[in-house]
């Protein structure tokens, strides 16, 4: 199972956001489940999990709490080394994701791709779009980037040396600083860096420019964890919010979201019958921090 799952937040639209993707992206990509859950603080509410080609993503429809903005997107590697389609492919999934969308960065050439483009989609997800020649590229296709504004400019760095610090299987790939004579970006923040945590990459950067959003829990991540150590140990280090922690949530000291699960809870979830899930649910619902023992008490009561 994936280490760290992104999920996203939408107000009614996961299942049609979901369908999109899985068809845009094509292939093996597919909604892998569809629940419902009732009673909760948003009222009737669905998860979906699906696959975009072998990476895993959740969504769920809760309401109109959060909204998804560009301070997290997924960045679309398009490698013209290893593919000699690379750049008609780019503008297949530009043409299927800018539809009805908000374009944020027009497809051009910028001094740092030949070819890139910056969309929000007709569900208010963020899509970068980049043609690259890289022989020694490994990221993957699909690669999660994280956009440091506001309150937390500066700190793309000192984050990413954090997660770094705390999830195994992780380092750090390019590193690029802004120069002088790119303001407002300071000299010496972080125009552009690539990590990898539990062997999954993911990318930051620093952006000085004033901006009307900020990280929230539209979008967020699921670090999916085998024992009650292991959550603990997760729980302790990215937790700095106290009054974020709910239902497994908790908010890190930069402002993003993560969630800390039992994989047995989506072993439950996938195997459980309507009640079994509905016990769990009314369980996890009284919680901060989750509890394997009794997430099992009340799927097996």
């Amino acid at each position: 199972m994936q280490k760290i799952i992104p999920h996203l937040w939408f107000n009614t639209e996961a299942i049609k956001a979901a369908e999109f993707y899985t068809s845009v992206f094509g292939g093996n990509s597919k909604i892998s489940e569809r629940i419902i859950i009732k009673d909760t603080p948003s009222g009737e509410t669905e998860l979906v999990s699906f696959n975009l080609l072998d990476y895993s993503i959740m969504a769920i429809s809760a309401g109109p709490h959060f909204k998804l903005n560009p301070s997290i997107s997924f960045v679309l590697t398009f490698d013209a080394i290893k593919d000699r389609n690379a750049a008609n492919k780019l503008d297949y999934f530009w043409e299927k994701l800018s539809k009805d969308g908000n374009i944020l960065m027009p497809i051009d050439e910028y001094f740092f791709s030949k070819k890139f483009g910056w969309v929000e989609d007709k569900f208010g997800l963020s899509w970068q779009l980049i043609l690259v020649e890289d022989e020694t590229n490994e990221r993957n296709f699909i690669t999660p980037a994280l956009m440091f504004v506001n309150e937390v400019y500066a700190r793309a760095e000192e984050a990413t040396d954090f997660y770094i610090s705390i999830f195994n299987n992780s380092k750090r790939g390019v590193l690029k600083r802004y120069s002088s004579g790119m303001e407002p970006n300071k000299e010496g923040t972080i125009l552009y860096t690539d990590f990898m945590l539990e062997n999954q990459w993911f990318i930051a950067m620093d952006n000085g420019w004033q901006h009307d959003f900020n990280f929230n829990e539209a979008f967020s991540f699921i670090v999916t964890c085998e024992t009650q150590d292991e959550i603990d140990y997760f729980w302790e280090r990215l937790s700095s919010i106290p009054e974020a922690e709910q239902c497994g949530w908790v908010k890190d000291k930069y402002g993003i979201s993560w969630q800390i699960i039992p994989i047995e809870f989506f072993e439950m979830i996938r195997n459980g019958t309507p009640k079994q899930i509905e016990q769990v649910f009314k369980v996890i619902l009284k919680m901060r921090k989750l509890e394997i023992n009794q997430l099992r008490e009340a799927f097996l009561s």
